[in-house]
């Protein structure tokens, strides 16, 4: 099989969707998603605007199914990218993929499998709610059950309840909630979402990243960035961009690791302890003391380390008042990342495709 096609046994033994809105909901097998190519590829992609170089260089892969958050500092660049992927803008040199076409010459049937959500709010203010949703359902063709559709998107979004309400008039959280819907309605294969959390209540944004869960379990491709650094934790894969530049990749989990240098060991002892005794133990990599009886031991693998720290520090006469894995916030991390990408390039996090 090639391209990641699916043999006749393997189709005829899927279970097959006998309405719309079963034909939705059949995700892409995991044997396919490996197999599979990716839904977006970036090869050396620079943009510049003048003398200004936006983005820099930039190769990326995401695979199709998953959830790639994308973070980074006003004016790293996020939006650039996002414009690049779904054709706004071209790149000044490198090569841009988004399922299968260059997003500049986009094929009717390809535009139709990519939702977009933009940051400015660009709907139409004198339609209401349920109108602006509605013709953005026409303008995909979506002819049966349109109705019932666009009520499942409002309900997702929680806009409902003002459905006949001038778009004019709704607030500027709502604005962005209607525009998700708009960006939703026509079920994509591809999701592209620029910040689509901004100005939400924290319940509401939980609604918005359980419906991304539930969409990218049914095999949709989504990207998303963010302004709020912590929901990198809701991203199977996050990238880093900063300056124009892809600076890290990786899981939550790998770009704490990348932050802090490896796995990290708090150790709270009874009394004052020096912790430099402990640096050349195994497995150990660095160790920095946050006070007199408190310090983070670098590890290569915490779950190795831990038993040889706790035993040294007993043996030079210590007590150990508690030991734990150390985790810092997202905020943490990313400002961590940022100070060491304009300082050096960062080690222990990818940089281009998966791997």
């Amino acid at each position: 099989m090639e391209g990641g096609a699916v043999s006749s046994d393997q189709a005829a033994a899927r279970p097959q969707p006998s309405t719309e809105r079963e034909a939705r909901e059949v995700s892409v097998g995991p044997e396919e998603r490996v197999s599979a190519p990716p839904a977006v590829s970036m090869r050396d992609v620079t943009r510049r605007f003048g003398s200004v170089v936006a983005v820099n260089r930039v190769s990326l892969e995401v695979p199709p199914g998953s959830l790639l958050g994308v973070i980074g500092p006003s004016g790293s660049g996020k939006t650039t990218t996002i414009r690049m992927l779904i054709g706004g803008l071209a790149p000044t040199s490198g090569e841009v993929r988004v399922l299968g076409e260059e997003p500049r010459r986009f094929s009717r049937r390809t535009r139709e499998r990519v939702g977009y959500m933009p940051q400015a709010f660009i709907l139409y203010p004198d339609l209401t709610t349920r109108e602006n949703v509605d013709f953005v359902a026409c303008l995909f063709g979506l002819l049966f059950r349109r109705g019932s559709r666009v009520q499942e998107v409002l309900e997702t979004v929680d806009l409902w309840g003002v459905r006949d309400r001038r778009a004019s008039k709704l607030s500027g959280g709502m604005q962005r909630r209607l525009e998700l819907a708009c960006a939703l309605v026509h079920d994509p294969a591809l999701i592209v979402l620029d910040e689509p959390t901004a100005g939400l209540d924290p319940l509401l944004r939980v609604s918005v990243w359980s419906e991304l869960h539930r969409l990218r379990d049914m095999g949709r491709t989504i990207i998303v960035t963010t302004q709020y650094v912590a929901e990198a934790e809701e991203c199977d894969q996050v990238v880093l961009i900063s300056d124009g530049r892809l600076v890290a990749r990786s899981s939550p989990e790998g770009l704490r690791q990348a932050a802090l240098g490896g796995e990290v060991v708090e150790i709270q002892t009874a009394d004052v302890f020096d912790g430099t005794r402990l640096i050349g133990l195994r497995a150990v990599l660095e160790v920095r003391q946050r006070g007199p009886n408190q310090f983070l031991a670098v590890t290569e693998n915490a779950g190795v380390a831990t038993p040889g720290l706790v035993q040294k520090i007993e043996s030079e006469g210590g007590k150990v008042a508690f030991v734990r894995e150390f985790r810092p916030s997202f905020d943490e991390v990313f400002a961590a990342l940022v100070e060491r990408s304009r300082e050096q390039p960062i080690d222990g996090a990818e940089t281009a495709r998966d791997s």
